[in-house]
């Protein structure tokens, strides 16, 4: 179904044509009511302009009363009223003392409220309500008619500028509320791109760093048994097929237009911890884990996946800095006391192994685990001694 209200307001100009007709037929009908002796605002020269009109017209003013020169070409002013709405105001207003004006005068006055600052919109409004205290002034015979004109003219001079108050203030707040979710929705897409960041980062970083460590290995002993050589290309294999696995995995999120449950890249848990300590001793990493978890069945997917990543991120920094050096990993903690992870290695051990050249990304692991820590709700600390690289991690346990 066509919205009407969409369909004029990409018509301005039919709008204008339209709002310019209604005018013109509900102000023929105000100026025959007021030949009967009603009025509903005041005209304070009487008859005297139309007189005077009439004269300069080659048909008189009685015979044009199906639509007189000067309410008409009012009426036609409103088609500017979006340009210069003060200005089309106090015009028809001025002229409302002599002709009858008052429904264009009140569309005048709505499109001020909606379009002009406040104080512009008060001033207006008081020029328009001037002829009412000099209309009781002037009056001959004040009676219900002086007095009902009075009232009338009040009333809807105050519910035009009410009315475009009200307007104004709704479409202030439309404005507002689309820029809110305009902004909402960057945040959003912000978000979206710093987690899909954080999971590249962690994926891939762990993934070539083996791949390096074994291509280091490899080059640093290039007359091994074929055995070892064959073993060690087929772990650089599996690694590149790993890391080119974990990246599909992570475009597909990318790619998807809605992101939901079966969008979302396979999520580690803590069952994966064993694997992921497998992985980096395969690679030559000497590791001693401690585990004392009471009820592990109870953590949350998502502290689980936080402790993973952290865990392979603090694995994938010792292969960086300090390769060949142990290092020992220490996880406790159960639904009461929260979730420690402790990592600790020497700064400066002769690597087993060395790799020529540094694996690009430094600095960035640190920064990426505070960011987890920090969403999960816990706390992150690290230091350095004269000897050894510490790094405590607590997270909530949550169920």
């Amino acid at each position: 179904m066509i919205d009407v209200r969409q369909a004029w307001r990409g018509h301005p100009v039919l709008a204008d044509l339209a709002v310019a007709a209604a005018a013109a037929a509900l102000t023929l009908i105000l100026s025959r009511a007021r030949r009967s002796g009603l009025s509903v605002y005041p005209q304070l020269a009487g008859s005297t302009p139309e007189s005077i009109v009439g004269g300069m017209l080659p048909i008189s003013w009685g015979y044009a009363s199906l639509g007189s020169l000067v309410p008409l070409l009012a009426c036609a002013a409103l088609c500017l009223r979006r340009r210069h709405p003060a200005g089309v105001a106090v015009t028809l207003i001025v002229l409302s003392v002599g002709w009858p004006l008052v429904v264009p005068v009140l569309m005048a006055l709505f499109t001020v409220a909606t379009a002009c600052p406040a104080r512009t919109t008060w001033w207006i409004t008081a020029v328009a309500l001037v002829p009412v205290p000099v209309y009781l002034l002037i009056a001959p015979s004040p009676g219900p008619l002086t007095l009902a004109t009075a009232v009338s003219a009040v009333t809807l001079v105050a519910g035009a500028v009410g009315w475009g108050l009200a307007v104004g203030g709704l479409r202030e707040r439309a404005v507002r509320a689309e820029a809110e979710a305009a902004m909402r929705a960057e945040r959003a897409q912000q978000h979206a791109r710093e987690e899909v960041a954080r999971e590249m980062h962690d994926v891939l970083a762990h993934r070539l760093s083996l791949l390096s460590m074994h291509a280091g290995a490899l080059e640093y002993h290039p007359g091994a048994p074929p055995e070892q050589l064959a073993q060690a290309v087929g772990v650089i294999r599996h690694s590149a097929t790993q890391a080119l696995e974990d990246l599909q995995d992570v475009l597909k999120v990318l790619r998807a237009p809605v992101v939901s449950d079966h969008t979302e890249p396979p999520q580690p848990t803590q069952l994966d911890v064993t694997r992921l300590i497998e992985e980096s001793r395969a690679a030559g990493a000497e590791l001693q884990l401690r585990q004392r978890l009471d009820d592990p069945a109870t953590m949350s997917p998502a502290t689980a996946r936080t402790a993973y990543r952290l865990l392979q991120e603090a694995l994938t920094n010792h292969r960086k800095h300090a390769p060949g050096a142990p290092v020992s990993l220490n996880l406790a903690g159960g639904p009461r006391d929260g979730l420690s992870i402790q990592v600790t290695n020497p700064l400066q051990t002769a690597p087993a192994h060395p790799v020529r050249g540094s694996v690009p990304g430094s600095g960035q692991g640190l920064i990426g685990m505070k960011e987890r820590v920090d969403l999960a709700g816990g706390r992150l600390h690290h230091h350095t001694t004269h000897t050894d690289f510490h790094l405590d991690v607590w997270l909530p346990w949550t169920a």
